[in-house]
Protein backbone atom coordinates (compact mmCIF):
# COMPACT_ATOMS: atom_id res chain seq x y z
CA UNK A 1 0.00 0.00 0.00
CA UNK A 2 2.32 2.49 0.83
CA UNK A 3 4.21 1.06 -2.33
CA UNK A 4 1.71 2.07 -4.49
CA UNK A 5 0.60 5.74 -2.45
CA UNK A 6 4.40 6.76 -3.14
CA UNK A 7 3.81 5.78 -6.91
CA UNK A 8 0.56 7.91 -7.15
CA UNK A 9 2.47 10.84 -5.33
CA UNK A 10 5.16 10.39 -7.78
CA UNK A 11 2.59 10.69 -10.81
CA UNK A 12 1.15 13.88 -9.45
CA UNK A 13 4.15 15.98 -9.18
CA UNK A 14 5.61 14.53 -12.09
CA UNK A 15 4.95 18.00 -14.33
CA UNK A 16 6.36 20.07 -11.16
CA UNK A 17 9.09 17.24 -10.97
CA UNK A 18 9.55 17.49 -15.11
CA UNK A 19 10.46 21.26 -14.68
CA UNK A 20 12.58 21.25 -11.71
CA UNK A 21 15.34 18.82 -13.36
CA UNK A 22 15.31 20.59 -16.68
CA UNK A 23 17.23 23.59 -14.71
CA UNK A 24 20.92 23.46 -15.61
CA UNK A 25 21.92 22.60 -12.11
CA UNK A 26 20.63 19.52 -12.08
CA UNK A 27 21.09 18.55 -15.41
CA UNK A 28 24.65 18.92 -14.65
CA UNK A 29 24.42 16.60 -11.47
CA UNK A 30 22.75 13.90 -13.06
CA UNK A 31 25.14 13.76 -15.97
CA UNK A 32 28.02 13.63 -13.14
CA UNK A 33 26.09 11.07 -11.58
CA UNK A 34 25.69 8.53 -14.03
CA UNK A 35 29.05 9.05 -15.33
CA UNK A 36 30.28 5.58 -14.16
CA UNK A 37 27.50 4.15 -15.86
CA UNK A 38 28.01 5.15 -18.75
CA UNK A 39 31.45 4.53 -18.80
CA UNK A 40 31.16 1.07 -18.33
CA UNK A 41 28.45 0.47 -20.99
CA UNK A 42 29.85 2.49 -23.95
CA UNK A 43 31.26 0.63 -26.97
CA UNK A 44 34.29 2.47 -26.88
CA UNK A 45 35.00 3.43 -23.41
CA UNK A 46 34.11 0.09 -21.80
CA UNK A 47 36.77 -1.86 -23.62
CA UNK A 48 39.75 -0.27 -22.46
CA UNK A 49 38.74 -0.96 -18.53
CA UNK A 50 39.66 -3.69 -16.79
CA UNK A 51 37.29 -6.11 -15.14
CA UNK A 52 37.17 -8.56 -12.62
CA UNK A 53 34.77 -10.79 -14.41
CA UNK A 54 35.19 -14.16 -15.23
CA UNK A 55 34.20 -14.05 -18.84
CA UNK A 56 36.51 -10.82 -19.41
CA UNK A 57 33.16 -8.88 -20.77
CA UNK A 58 34.44 -5.21 -19.49
CA UNK A 59 31.29 -3.79 -20.35
CA UNK A 60 29.04 -5.37 -17.75
CA UNK A 61 29.32 -4.73 -13.81
CA UNK A 62 31.48 -6.90 -12.19
CA UNK A 63 30.36 -8.75 -8.68
CA UNK A 64 32.21 -5.81 -6.44
CA UNK A 65 30.82 -3.12 -8.26
CA UNK A 66 27.15 -4.77 -7.83
CA UNK A 67 28.07 -5.01 -4.46
CA UNK A 68 28.80 -1.20 -4.40
CA UNK A 69 25.70 -0.36 -6.41
CA UNK A 70 23.64 -2.25 -3.91
CA UNK A 71 25.00 -0.59 -0.79
CA UNK A 72 24.49 2.75 -2.39
CA UNK A 73 20.64 1.77 -2.81
CA UNK A 74 20.73 0.88 0.75
CA UNK A 75 22.27 4.38 2.35
CA UNK A 76 19.50 6.02 -0.10
CA UNK A 77 16.59 4.52 1.23
CA UNK A 78 17.98 4.66 5.00
CA UNK A 79 18.10 8.56 3.88
CA UNK A 80 15.11 9.30 2.05
CA UNK A 81 13.26 8.22 5.25
CA UNK A 82 13.91 12.00 6.08
CA UNK A 83 13.13 13.44 3.15
CA UNK A 84 10.00 15.52 3.28
CA UNK A 85 9.88 16.41 -0.74
CA UNK A 86 10.41 14.75 -3.74
CA UNK A 87 13.02 17.18 -4.84
CA UNK A 88 14.77 16.26 -1.11
CA UNK A 89 14.48 12.33 -2.61
CA UNK A 90 15.93 13.24 -5.66
CA UNK A 91 18.70 15.15 -4.22
CA UNK A 92 19.69 12.30 -2.11
CA UNK A 93 19.85 10.04 -4.88
CA UNK A 94 21.91 12.20 -7.07
CA UNK A 95 24.15 12.81 -3.97
CA UNK A 96 25.41 9.33 -2.98
CA UNK A 97 25.36 8.45 -6.41
CA UNK A 98 28.40 10.87 -7.11
CA UNK A 99 29.90 9.22 -3.78
CA UNK A 100 29.36 5.75 -5.64
CA UNK A 101 31.07 6.97 -8.61
CA UNK A 102 34.11 8.25 -6.61
CA UNK A 103 34.97 4.85 -5.01
CA UNK A 104 33.97 3.40 -8.50
CA UNK A 105 36.71 5.12 -10.32
CA UNK A 106 39.34 4.70 -8.09
CA UNK A 107 38.58 0.65 -7.34
CA UNK A 108 38.83 1.08 -11.86
CA UNK A 109 41.86 2.95 -12.26
CA UNK A 110 43.72 6.15 -9.91
CA UNK A 111 44.10 8.45 -12.61
CA UNK A 112 39.89 8.33 -13.66
CA UNK A 113 39.22 8.33 -9.99
CA UNK A 114 41.62 11.90 -9.26
CA UNK A 115 39.59 12.97 -12.91
CA UNK A 116 36.06 12.26 -11.66
CA UNK A 117 37.20 13.80 -7.95
CA UNK A 118 38.37 17.19 -10.15
CA UNK A 119 35.13 17.53 -11.52
CA UNK A 120 32.78 16.95 -8.96
CA UNK A 121 35.24 19.36 -7.02
CA UNK A 122 34.49 21.96 -9.92
CA UNK A 123 31.33 21.76 -10.07
CA UNK A 124 30.75 22.00 -6.03
CA UNK A 125 32.62 25.13 -6.42
CA UNK A 126 31.05 26.61 -9.87
CA UNK A 127 27.45 25.46 -9.48
CA UNK A 128 24.71 26.29 -6.79
CA UNK A 129 21.33 24.83 -6.23
CA UNK A 130 18.44 27.32 -6.96
CA UNK A 131 16.95 29.11 -4.61
CA UNK A 132 13.08 28.67 -3.85
CA UNK A 133 11.73 32.32 -5.44
CA UNK A 134 7.73 31.82 -5.53
CA UNK A 135 5.46 33.65 -3.48
CA UNK A 136 6.17 33.71 0.25
CA UNK A 137 4.55 35.79 3.24
CA UNK A 138 7.49 35.50 5.56
CA UNK A 139 9.82 38.20 7.14
CA UNK A 140 13.58 37.61 6.87
CA UNK A 141 15.29 38.54 10.40
CA UNK A 142 19.13 39.76 11.19
CA UNK A 143 21.20 39.67 14.33
CA UNK A 144 19.89 43.08 15.22
CA UNK A 145 16.18 43.10 14.15
CA UNK A 146 15.19 39.19 15.26
CA UNK A 147 14.82 39.99 19.23
CA UNK A 148 13.46 43.13 18.51
CA UNK A 149 10.23 42.29 16.42
CA UNK A 150 9.57 38.69 18.64
CA UNK A 151 9.49 40.74 21.36
CA UNK A 152 7.12 43.98 20.02
CA UNK A 153 3.77 42.67 20.88
CA UNK A 154 2.84 39.88 22.87
CA UNK A 155 -0.20 38.72 21.23
CA UNK A 156 2.24 38.24 18.32
CA UNK A 157 2.83 33.90 17.87
CA UNK A 158 6.07 33.77 15.58
CA UNK A 159 7.27 31.05 13.62
CA UNK A 160 10.90 30.93 12.64
CA UNK A 161 13.24 28.89 10.59
CA UNK A 162 16.84 28.61 11.43
CA UNK A 163 18.19 27.64 8.14
CA UNK A 164 21.73 27.65 6.17
CA UNK A 165 21.65 27.87 2.35
CA UNK A 166 24.34 25.28 2.01
CA UNK A 167 22.25 22.45 4.12
CA UNK A 168 20.21 20.42 1.51
CA UNK A 169 17.33 19.87 4.19
CA UNK A 170 16.86 23.74 4.20
CA UNK A 171 16.92 23.92 0.57
CA UNK A 172 14.19 21.47 0.20
CA UNK A 173 12.21 22.47 3.33
CA UNK A 174 11.74 26.52 1.63
CA UNK A 175 8.84 25.65 -0.69
CA UNK A 176 7.07 24.18 2.38
CA UNK A 177 7.60 27.09 4.88
CA UNK A 178 6.23 29.10 1.80
CA UNK A 179 3.00 27.46 1.09
CA UNK A 180 2.37 27.35 5.13
CA UNK A 181 3.21 31.18 5.21
CA UNK A 182 0.69 31.54 2.55
CA UNK A 183 -1.82 29.53 4.09
CA UNK A 184 -1.75 30.99 7.38
CA UNK A 185 -0.51 34.06 7.88
CA UNK A 186 -2.60 36.08 9.73
CA UNK A 187 -2.06 39.61 12.31
CA UNK A 188 -1.50 37.76 15.55
CA UNK A 189 0.36 34.46 13.38
CA UNK A 190 3.55 35.32 11.28
CA UNK A 191 6.12 33.44 9.90
CA UNK A 192 9.97 34.60 9.82
CA UNK A 193 13.34 32.83 9.25
CA UNK A 194 17.04 33.65 9.69
CA UNK A 195 19.93 32.08 7.96
CA UNK A 196 22.01 31.06 11.29
CA UNK A 197 24.98 30.68 8.20
CA UNK A 198 25.34 34.42 8.22
CA UNK A 199 24.86 35.28 11.84
CA UNK A 200 26.56 33.05 13.84
CA UNK A 201 24.86 34.72 16.76
CA UNK A 202 21.79 33.87 16.62
CA UNK A 203 22.49 29.90 15.95
CA UNK A 204 24.54 30.19 19.62
CA UNK A 205 22.10 32.27 21.63
CA UNK A 206 19.06 29.70 20.45
CA UNK A 207 21.46 26.68 20.53
CA UNK A 208 20.65 25.75 17.02
CA UNK A 209 24.30 24.18 16.08
CA UNK A 210 25.09 25.15 12.05
CA UNK A 211 26.52 21.78 11.16
CA UNK A 212 25.10 18.99 9.13
CA UNK A 213 26.17 16.17 11.74
CA UNK A 214 24.11 17.91 14.27
CA UNK A 215 20.80 17.33 12.64
CA UNK A 216 19.74 20.53 13.73
CA UNK A 217 19.18 22.29 10.36
CA UNK A 218 16.35 23.41 9.66
CA UNK A 219 14.66 24.25 13.21
CA UNK A 220 11.40 25.53 13.49
CA UNK A 221 10.53 27.24 16.83
CA UNK A 222 7.66 29.03 17.94
CA UNK A 223 7.99 32.29 20.04
CA UNK A 224 5.42 34.75 21.55
CA UNK A 225 6.17 37.37 23.78
CA UNK A 226 9.89 36.68 22.69
CA UNK A 227 9.30 33.11 24.92
CA UNK A 228 10.09 30.29 23.07
CA UNK A 229 6.87 28.28 22.60
CA UNK A 230 8.42 24.97 21.19
CA UNK A 231 10.49 23.50 19.06
CA UNK A 232 11.08 21.17 16.07
CA UNK A 233 13.35 19.01 16.31
CA UNK A 234 13.45 18.81 19.65
CA UNK A 235 16.80 18.35 21.65
CA UNK A 236 16.80 15.58 24.40
CA UNK A 237 18.86 15.92 27.03
CA UNK A 238 22.00 14.59 26.07
CA UNK A 239 21.94 17.68 23.46
CA UNK A 240 21.57 15.31 20.80
CA UNK A 241 18.06 16.47 17.75
CA UNK A 242 15.81 14.14 17.69
CA UNK A 243 15.20 12.86 14.16
CA UNK A 244 12.06 14.66 12.85
CA UNK A 245 10.16 15.00 9.15
CA UNK A 246 9.58 18.55 8.40
CA UNK A 247 6.50 17.49 6.46
CA UNK A 248 3.20 19.92 5.95
CA UNK A 249 1.26 17.68 7.89
CA UNK A 250 3.72 17.26 10.75
CA UNK A 251 4.27 20.62 11.31
CA UNK A 252 0.42 21.46 11.45
CA UNK A 253 -0.05 19.17 13.79
CA UNK A 254 2.92 20.03 16.11
CA UNK A 255 2.67 23.39 15.88
CA UNK A 256 -1.11 23.36 16.67
CA UNK A 257 -1.60 25.85 13.17
CA UNK A 258 -5.37 25.76 12.78
CA UNK A 259 -5.95 26.34 16.19
CA UNK A 260 -3.61 29.44 16.44
CA UNK A 261 -5.07 30.63 13.09
CA UNK A 262 -8.92 30.90 14.62
CA UNK A 263 -7.16 32.28 17.35
CA UNK A 264 -5.15 35.00 15.46
CA UNK A 265 -8.56 36.01 13.52
CA UNK A 266 -10.89 36.33 16.40
CA UNK A 267 -8.23 38.49 18.00
CA UNK A 268 -8.03 40.41 14.83
CA UNK A 269 -11.69 40.85 14.30
CA UNK A 270 -12.08 41.94 18.36
CA UNK A 271 -9.51 44.77 17.99
CA UNK A 272 -11.36 45.56 14.78
CA UNK A 273 -15.02 46.23 16.52
CA UNK A 274 -13.29 47.78 19.45
CA UNK A 275 -11.03 50.34 17.06
CA UNK A 276 -14.88 51.54 15.58
CA UNK A 277 -16.87 54.58 17.51
CA UNK A 278 -20.49 54.17 17.96
CA UNK A 279 -21.83 57.20 15.43
CA UNK A 280 -25.56 58.82 16.21
CA UNK A 281 -27.37 58.59 13.40
CA UNK A 282 -28.60 62.11 12.05
CA UNK A 283 -32.14 62.67 10.31
CA UNK A 284 -32.52 63.95 6.90
CA UNK A 285 -32.03 67.50 6.29
CA UNK A 286 -30.72 68.63 9.48
CA UNK A 287 -27.33 69.84 10.22
CA UNK A 288 -24.91 67.50 12.15
CA UNK A 289 -24.85 68.91 16.03
CA UNK A 290 -21.31 70.02 17.10
CA UNK A 291 -20.41 69.12 20.57
CA UNK A 292 -20.23 72.06 23.28
CA UNK A 293 -16.91 73.64 23.94
CA UNK A 294 -15.48 71.87 27.37
CA UNK A 295 -15.69 75.11 28.95
CA UNK A 296 -19.02 75.49 28.81
CA UNK A 297 -19.71 71.95 29.45
CA UNK A 298 -18.33 72.84 32.80
CA UNK A 299 -20.30 76.79 33.10
CA UNK A 300 -23.30 74.49 32.28
CA UNK A 301 -22.67 71.90 35.11
CA UNK A 302 -22.09 74.33 37.54
CA UNK A 303 -25.30 76.51 37.22
CA UNK A 304 -27.40 73.15 37.68
CA UNK A 305 -25.57 72.64 40.79
CA UNK A 306 -26.48 76.63 41.77
CA UNK A 307 -30.54 75.58 40.75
Amino acid sequence: MGLLTGAFAFFVELPRIYKWLLKPYYITSFLISVAFLVTRKCPGLCENLPSQREDGNACDFDWREVEILMFLSAIVMMKNRRAFTVEHHIGNVLLFSKVANVILFFRVDLRLGLLYLAICAVFVMTCTPPVYMGPEYITYFNDKTLDDELQQDGRITWIVEFYANWSPECQAFAPVFAELSLKYHATFLRFGKVDIGRFGEVAEKYHVQPSPLTKKLPSLIAFQGGSELMRRPHVDRKGRAVSWTFTEENIIQEFNLNELYQKSKKLDKGRGESDQEPEQPSKAGEDPVEPEPISEQLENSESKKDQ
